[in-house]
Formats: structure tokens, sequence, C-alpha cells
């Protein structure tokens, strides 16, 4: 599911003034109200009054350095977090998620279970604990069409809270045409020709034989399907900043594939920059603003982005 498109206001009130305690999150012109509170503060999270709505809820760990999750819904959530609370001792975060005016039934807290058990399995981002995937409850068209839009709220709130099991990275691919006969193409699977209008970006290791490519679309930098990549994390790199296991991630979702000696991107994924997208390529950390560059011209990502923001707005570079 993406997010509506848009401006959107997001509104968090740190209840006891700590960026680590109990926060509220509202958006305008939304009913829906998200409380986040720490295991340690639960006791008080469930004192509050809508802790007696009919609601879902989301429960967050690390157990073994690993994230796990838990998605449940309840018609009083006190009691089910309570029983989640004695009998899981792996979960540090509570999310609880209601309306303005207790406007959930069981029916809607239900399905919305069931649709954020969906997503997050087909996203893959965050592992579950449910055994289960419940079936969407039927409900009526209108109340699909209204539970459809609370959903694709809660999509836009709970990155607001670092809450990203939800967000999807997978990107459809640009439209085909062929690259330029400077590219040297390790395989055919690399060989991702992408649309005329967006800047064909190529990484190349000699040394394992692989590459790939990359595009700028709406403001995020896209690895294109079929790019190649490598098949693991070097054993040698301790990246700070998590790409093994963004790497181990994307294998365990399926967005990377063996294929022979090395990995295939058989979905186009979105990357937060250059550097990141590169490092998951290498197999180790990389300074994606060199290793990239134009497949055209073989200017690198760097001189590019330079000699954009040295163009005056509305003039080509």
């Amino acid at each position: 599911m993406t997010s509506p498109a848009g401006g959107r206001s997001l509104e968090l009130y740190y209840i006891d003034g700590r960026p680590d305690g109990m926060v509220t999150a509202e958006m305008f012109n939304w009913t829906g109200h998200v409380l986040m509170a720490p295991r340690t503060q639960l006791g008080q999270a469930l004192a509050r009054k809508e802790s007696a709505y009919a609601r879902v809820y989301l429960l967050f760990g690390e157990p073994n350095g690993e994230p796990l999750a838990y998605i449940g819904e309840g018609e009083d959530i006190s009691a089910r977090i309570k029983s989640h609370d004695v009998n899981k001792d792996w979960w540090t975060t509570a999310i609880l998620v209601t309306t303005a005016g207790n406007k959930l039934n069981k029916a809607h807290a239900r399905y919305l279970e069931a649709r954020l058990i969906e997503e997050a399995r087909k996203i893959a981002r965050t592992p579950l604990e449910n055994g289960t995937s419940p079936a969407v409850p039927g409900l009526s068209e209108a109340d699909v069409a209204k539970m459809e839009a609370f959903l694709e709220n809660m999509f836009v709130v709970l990155p607001g809270l670092r809450v990203d099991t939800f967000i999807q990275r997978v990107r459809t691919p640009a439209p085909h045409v062929t690259p330029s006969q400077n590219a040297v193409v390790s395989s055919p699977a690399s060989a991702t020709p992408v649309s005329a209008g967006n800047e064909l970006f190529v990484l190349q290791n000699k040394k394992k034989g692989l590459t790939a490519y990359a595009v700028i679309q709406g403001g995020e930098f896209v690895v294109q399907v079929g790019s190649m990549a490598s098949p693991a994390w070097s054993a040698k790199d301790a990246t700070p900043g998590g790409y093994g296991k963004l790497h181990e991630e994307l294998r365990r979702a399926g967005v990377l594939v063996m294929d022979g000696p090395l990995c295939r991107f058989v979905q186009s994924y979105a990357f937060s920059s250059p550097s990141a997208a590169g490092s998951i390529v290498n197999g180790s950390s990389t300074n994606g603003a060199i290793h990239w560059r134009l497949e055209e011209t073989g200017e690198s990502y760097k001189a590019w982005e330079a000699r954009k923001l040295a163009s005056p707005i509305g003039q080509p570079a």
C-alpha cells in the first residue's frame, strides 16, 4: 500500500516531556489517535481512558538483537496488553491505535489487524510473532473504504514514531529503453534499461563481476530491477549504518535472490542515499557519491549533483 499524495501535518505530543517516554500522534482531519509507550510506562499508558476503547495494537522489540513485532486487536486493550505483558517478555514498546470518541467497533479492529499483518508480511521488513494471518473480515463497501483510508493515514503517522515496518521501498521500474554502449554489463539480467528523461547511474564492481543501475525517481535513489549485487555482506565490514542488516533484510524479503554466484534485484528498490544503495550492491561500505556514475558520460554522482546545484533554477545543468 502506498501513502496518499499531498502534504500532511503530524502533531506529536510528548506526554511527560521526554522523547523516550509516552508519545501521542495525531493528524489534522483524521479521527485516529496513536499512543506509543515504552514497556516501563505500560501502567500509565493503560490508565488512560482510550485504553478501554476498541483498537489495534503493535508490540515491538529486538530479542537476540533482531527486530520482532506482534499485531493484535481487542475491544478492551488493557486486558489484552496485560496478558501479553505477562506471556511475552521480548517486547519493549507498545503502540495503541484507536479513534477519538471510540468510533472503531470490533469488526473495524479485526479488519485493521488483518490488513496490518498482511501488509507487514508483504513488505517483510520486520518479522512477526503472529503465528497465522487472520482472514480479512467482511465489511460493507463503505466501511472497507473508511478502513483503507484509516490505514493510509496510519502508514503516514507510524514512520513519524520511528516505526518503519510498513515503509514500502519496492518501486515500479521505469519504462525500458536501451542503455548506451558505455556500460559494461556483467550478465543479461543486469542490463536494466531505464526511461528516457531519467539520468541512468551505473555502479560496476569488476572484481566481483557485477553491474547495477539506478535512477532518481520522486527524490529517491532507486536501484533498478535486474541489477546485480554481492551475495552476502563482507565479514570484514562492520558498518555502523546497519547496511549489513539491510542486506539480510532484502534477502529475507525476496528483493535480492541468488542468481549464480551473485544476487539479483528482482524488484526495483528505493534507498535513502547513493551510499546506501552502493553498499548493498557491493556488500560492503561504499561511497556512493563516487562509485555511482552517469552511464552515458562516466561523470560521478558527486560531480553530477554539484553541477545540478550550480545550475540556475529552471535551467538545464
